[in-house]
């Protein structure tokens, strides 16, 4: 039940979108989650400034049903960083990763 939300200032094509979220798949499985149920949001082109600065740069914010252990979000946060370098062009300096883990995840007119 995670869900990765892409902040950015940049422009993001359909074919960046589709390899981040294929990337994000494989990524998700850092913090024991799967692609099954992973969901996935694109914010582009967002006023966003970073040390004063509008250069390129982006906030990703992942949500997790349960918790993710340190190590477990220090692998991620390496893998989130590598995706939207590679895939959006935006350096890992300028990128920020939050994590937040929910005891309460509703999913088709229930509760998990």
């Amino acid at each position: 039940m995670p869900f990765v939300n892409v902040n950015t200032n940049t422009k993001i094509t359909k074919a960046q979108e589709i390899a981040v979220k294929s990337e994000m798949g494989k990524a998700i499985e850092n913090l024991g989650k799967t692609e099954n149920w992973l969901m996935v949001g694109f914010n582009p082109e967002m006023p966003l400034y970073f040390q004063g600065s509008d250069a390129p740069a982006a906030f990703v914010d992942i949500s997790v049903f349960g918790k993710s252990s340190d190590a477990q979000c220090e692998q991620m946060t390496a893998a989130v960083c590598d995706i939207v370098e590679k895939e959006l062009g935006i350096s890992a300096s300028r990128t920020y990763v939050k994590y937040s883990g929910t005891a309460q995840w509703g999913w088709n007119r229930s509760n998990f």
